[in-house]
């Protein structure tokens, strides 16, 4: 498949299927723009994906809400002992800092963890992009903690850091869409780990899904 096509799925409110590479996590994530996100988006991300459900944010608009990575809210905490802080992760085994911010809740939703709360809380937060009160409106419509973990993607993007969250948001730039996706690991229940490649990949074949190697996306970057 190619990047046209996966452009178009994305448009559609459909599902892309982005590995990053086995240089870093090696593995593959499913992908939809965060504002067509329905009930259906998350239950096929619980049963094919089955990894954690985020939204990955552009770092503008993280800046315009006044989110922070969570390593260095806690590393600024004041209830957070020294010792305690030797347990913020500086950077994972790959390299990369983690791209973790807070986790939300919209207002509306009960638990916030079915189908329909999860996906409410991110559509919401996809809608929020266009608010002319962007800070305040997050502040009154979501709460922290919540079942529903944001990502902010490095400034740059590609340039900067070549990890899922960066890729998901230069996708939805490319396809002309808010840039806030959802994103969820793909897992292997027969293995007990990430699903592998090739299995993803055929996985995106039987279910017309376009697949993206995060190689490509970073060439194309460099050229555009």
């Amino acid at each position: 498949m190619t990047l046209d096509e996966a452009i178009t799925s994305l448009k559609r409110g459909e599902f892309v299927l982005l590995y990053d590479s086995g240089k870093r996590e090696n593995e593959v994530d499913m992908v939809v723009a965060a504002q067509f996100v329905t009930p259906e988006h998350i239950s096929r991300m619980r049963q094919h994906g089955g990894g954690l459900i985020c939204i990955a944010l552009k770092d503008s608009f993280a800046q315009s809400l006044n989110l922070q990575y969570m390593h260095n809210i806690l590393f600024h905490s004041t209830d957070m002992d020294s010792d305690s802080k030797q347990m913020i992760m500086g950077t994972a085994p790959y390299g990369d800092h983690p791209t973790f911010s807070i986790s939300v809740n919209h207002r509306q939703t009960y638990t916030g963890i079915t189908d329909g709360d999860r996906a409410l809380t991110i559509k919401e937060m996809a809608n929020l992009y266009n608010s002319n009160n962007a800070k305040s409106d997050f502040i009154s419509s979501f709460a922290t903690p919540g079942h529903v973990p944001l990502l902010l993607a490095s400034r740059g993007l590609l340039e900067t850091r070549q990890g899922h969250t960066e890729m998901s948001v230069y996708l939805a730039e490319l396809a002309k869409l808010t840039p806030v996706t959802a994103i969820c690991e793909m897992m292997d229940s027969q293995t007990y780990s990430a699903l592998s490649v090739e299995k993803a990949m055929k996985f995106a074949k039987e279910n017309a899904i376009p697949f993206i190697d995060g190689k490509e996306l970073l060439e194309f970057s460099k050229v555009h």
